[in-house]
């Protein structure tokens, strides 16, 4: 019969699946983390698609994942999927150069449980990567300083005339277009859009079609 110990019992290892589509970038991942103790990588994917196939086969804790995946489906999608599959769903901890609050918003709406930036320490991603994996919330600094201004600071709603402005946005139309289907200036168009991407918390008209469509504001 072994002898009695006080020694606490060895934690189980972070089982971690990486999910970006640069080979270069998964490989310096691959290499930084086997110098991290407690975490191991199982498995690494290039898109979506490879993430979600690759979570049911190896049951990872948590996935570290970036939201542009080039061709298919993007990060914040991926990670809406992975985090209701129906068997063992794993933590998502996104990692991204994109602090957009717009990506934030919809990451965080998405089930992610933590986002960082790649510019963030090895330190820092190892702690934020212990902590993603047992439920903890995990956010870079500046991510967190977006999140609190929004929470102080709520975006307005948008007015009727600039949900038929991104209505329209949707469908490809250019200013012009958009002027003349609404019989107002391009110039009005243009101050419409400008409050619309201030509201969306975007920069761009794709950004600003991603939000509505994540937000559910082209009904």
């Amino acid at each position: 019969m072994p002898a009695a110990t006080d020694e606490p019992p060895t934690p189980h290892p972070v089982r971690l699946l990486l999910c970006d589509d640069h080979a270069v970038v998964r490989a310096g991942l691959r290499a930084l983390l086997s110098s991290a103790p407690g975490i191991e990588v199982v498995a690494e994917a290039g898109s979506g698609e490879e993430a979600l196939a690759l979570t049911t086969l190896h049951h990872p804790d948590l996935v570290l994942m970036d939201l542009q995946l080039g061709e298919g489906i993007d990060g914040v999608e991926t990670t809406r999927r992975l985090t209701t599959l129906p068997d063992h769903p794993p933590y998502v901890l996104v990692l991204t150069t994109y602090d957009t609050d717009a990506d934030i918003t919809r990451a965080v709406e998405a089930g992610a449980t933590g986002y960082l930036l790649k510019a963030e320490r090895p330190e820092e991603l190892f702690t934020a990567i212990r902590a993603a994996a047992s439920g903890r919330t995990a956010l870079s600094p500046p991510v967190a300083q977006r999140v609190m201004t929004h929470l102080r600071n709520p975006q307005p709603e948008l007015t009727p005339r600039e949900r038929d402005i991104l209505r329209h946005l949707t469908q490809g139309l250019g200013n012009r277009e958009i002027a003349r289907a609404l019989f107002i200036s391009e110039a009005t168009v243009k101050t419409h859009l400008g409050r619309i991407y201030q509201k969306l918390g975007v920069e761009t008209r794709s950004g600003a079609v991603a939000v509505g469509k994540e937000r559910r504001l082209l009904g």
